[in-house]
């Protein structure tokens, strides 16, 4: 039985669960305790990663995101990544988000609603990447899930940003580096010189070497 769990919501692992595995177990081989990840959909990967880190940190850890939480996409000429729909087919989910919870989903109301368990430990942003991640303090973060835009313009500005923020061995994990229609692998492999890399198949591995 899988420690990945999917709280009745979207998410990209979830025909991908060895994957998801994998993201877990790299967090607890590191011994993280101050996580980012960009990128958030539904929540279903943080509430994921929030648990862990509450078992292997007996409580003590922090938890930053960001997200557009269902903002509009200004560069629609880029190829982002953006799996976001308001459209729930199944109609038991619809039912509890619409009629009960009275939520969008990947709305940073319900995220949040998600994530409450952890309320102290985490903080959320809303807004593009490359703004937050100027504005925010990153030198206590040990390990960044990255699945944001992904287009290359916008992951490569973001891997940027944190390769000057982040501190010596930092980890980086970035998602769908495996899928050429995006801009991820060649973003990563123009910057990855300048980190340990290691190809994991659909995630690029990046330590941060100062």
């Amino acid at each position: 039985m899988s420690d990945y769990k999917f709280y009745f919501r979207k998410s990209s692992f979830k025909k991908d669960i060895k994957n998801a595995e994998l993201l877990l177990n790299l967090i607890k081989e590191n011994k993280t305790s101050n996580f980012l990840e960009i990128g958030i959909l539904e929540g279903v990967t943080s509430r994921n990663v929030c648990e862990l880190l509450y078992k292997i940190n007996k409580g003590e850890f922090k938890f930053f995101g960001i997200d557009l939480f269902g903002k509009d996409i200004e560069n629609n000429n880029q190829k982002e990544f953006t799996p976001i729909s308001n459209k729930i087919k199944n109609p038991l989910k619809w039912l509890y988000f619409k009629l009960i919870l009275r939520m969008s989903p990947n709305s940073e109301k319900c995220v949040r609603y998600l994530l409450k368990k952890f309320n102290k430990s985490v903080q959320l942003y809303k807004g593009y990447s490359k703004d937050i991640l100027n504005e925010i303090n990153l030198v206590n973060i040990d390990f960044v899930f990255l699945d944001g835009g992904h287009s290359y313009l916008t992951v490569k500005e973001d891997l940027n940003l944190l390769k000057s923020k982040l501190s010596n061995n930092s980890i980086i994990i970035c998602d769908d580096y495996d899928i050429l229609q995006y801009g991820v692998k060649r973003a990563v492999d123009e910057i990855k010189k300048d980190f340990l890399f290691k190809n994991l198949g659909r995630f690029a591995f990046l330590k941060v070497l100062k």
